[in-house]
């Protein structure tokens, strides 16, 4: 059974932001119950106050519902939730004016006044701040927030008359909904900036296979395109000399063949440079490239004087293990590090993103890794260690490997 840690650490990072923002936003409704619910049933007791108990808990869960859809609106799961906010609006406009209502016109009570105070106040700030979680224009919030303070403070004046205890009220309301609702739109932009962040970095890293695809198709189309068009001359050639009956048609056909043979074995060397990749180019470039993802990235060892079919094999393990912790894990540090010794060389890339482990021990990456390294007798292993890290071990033999040919 997964624990909690587990569980958190399994998260990605844009999903461990959104996590937190709604449990904090959630949380926000179970402090209104906590601090303006369960005291009123102290102070107040009897029908009054369970009464307004569970108009309290309503707009709590009001609240909250409000904070999913509007945490989804963000996410771009669902279109803006412009009833419900409205809803909440009004519900929050009315716990507060029938609050301070009851305070006025209801029994002479010292705890009645200040249990209906809390619930003026504490749901008339979360109210207004989880509205504001669903707004897009900051200037929308700044209106939203001054409204409601300015209301609050023309309802305290429409019943109490006295204008200091109104502006007081007022400028309480303000900047207790105007932090909740900054707290609100500072949520929305960190939210949208990761997501947006990692959408950026799994681009780059699409943008990189493409790019390599791009390059290949040149280097296969400057190898073919000259022999394919010599073919084309010189078998057309060669048929017209053969209705003619000239013996050249048989020169020209041989040469046909010969321009097919070279282009077939100029494409397994196009094709073998391809699949081929230098180590210690490798290393660098993961080095280069975790490193701008903010990826502190160590590389140790040395590639000088292996075997190119080697190089090659390891060189793959690393591209493989960079692309699973830029689009997968939630990495903070990686390892690359490479141990020969006379017998064999050890590729081991450690990260602490356990989340990098989504290509698993059948993934169609790693099995592929499995099938080059096979070549060479190689073998890989993939797995969690520690808590939290994964860490990737590819083991290669160096006896005799130096005269194996590249498998193409």
């Amino acid at each position: 059974m997964r624990g909690p840690g587990r569980w958190w650490r399994g998260k990605s990072t844009p999903a461990k932001v959104e996590t937190y923002t709604r449990g904090s936003f959630h949380f926000f409704a179970v402090m209104e119950v906590s601090a303006a619910g369960v005291p009123m049933v102290r102070q107040v007791g009897g029908a009054t106050g369970a009464w307004l108990l569970l108009l309290v808990c309503v707009h709590a869960a009001l609240c909250m519902v409000t904070v999913s859809h509007a945490v989804d609106w963000v996410r771009g799961k669902r279109e803006q939730p412009l009833r419900l906010m409205c809803a909440l609006g009004a519900a929050t406009a009315a716990m507060a004016a029938g609050s301070f209502a009851l305070s006025e016109y209801g029994p002479d009570d010292d705890g009645l006044d200040a249990a209906v105070g809390g619930v003026f106040g504490v749901t008339m700030i979360f109210g207004v701040g989880i509205v504001a979680l669903g707004i897009r224009e900051r200037r929308h919030v700044y209106a939203l927030v001054a409204g409601f303070a300015a209301g609050s403070g023309l309802l305290v004046l429409a019943i109490t008359g006295v204008p200091l205890e109104a502006l007081v009220l007022a400028v309480v309301v303000l900047l207790g909904s105007g932090f909740v609702a900054f707290t609100a739109v500072f949520s929305v932009w960190l939210l949208r900036a990761v997501f947006e962040l990692d959408d950026a970095r799994e681009t780059r890293a699409r943008l990189a296979v493409a790019e390599e695809r791009l390059r290949f198709g040149r280097d296969l189309h400057d190898v073919m395109g000259r022999n394919l068009a010599v073919i084309a001359l010189k078998s057309e050639l060669a048929v017209q000399l053969a209705r003619r009956g000239r013996p050249e048609a048989v020169e020209q056909m041989i040469e046909v063949q010969r321009i097919a043979q070279e282009s077939q074995r100029e494409v397994r060397d196009v094709v073998r440079g391809y699949r081929e990749a230098d180590l210690g180019v490798e290393l660098a470039g993961a080095q280069g490239v975790l490193t701008a993802a903010g990826i502190a990235c160590e590389v140790t060892g040395e590639t000088d004087g292996l075997p190119a079919d080697v190089q090659s094999a390891l060189a793959w393990v690393v591209r493989e293990a960079t692309t699973n912790v830029l689009r997968h894990g939630d990495a903070e540090r990686c390892a690359v590090g490479v141990r020969r010794t006379e017998e064999r060389v050890v590729l081991t890339v450690e990260n602490d993103g356990a989340a990098a482990a989504s290509d698993g021990g059948g993934g169609s990456g790693l099995a592929g890794l499995r099938e080059r390294l096979a070549a060479v007798d190689g073998t890989l292993e993939a797995g969690r260690v520690g808590e939290g890290a994964f860490r990737l071990v590819a083991e290669v033999p160096l006896t005799d490997a130096g005269v194996r040919e590249a498998v193409v």
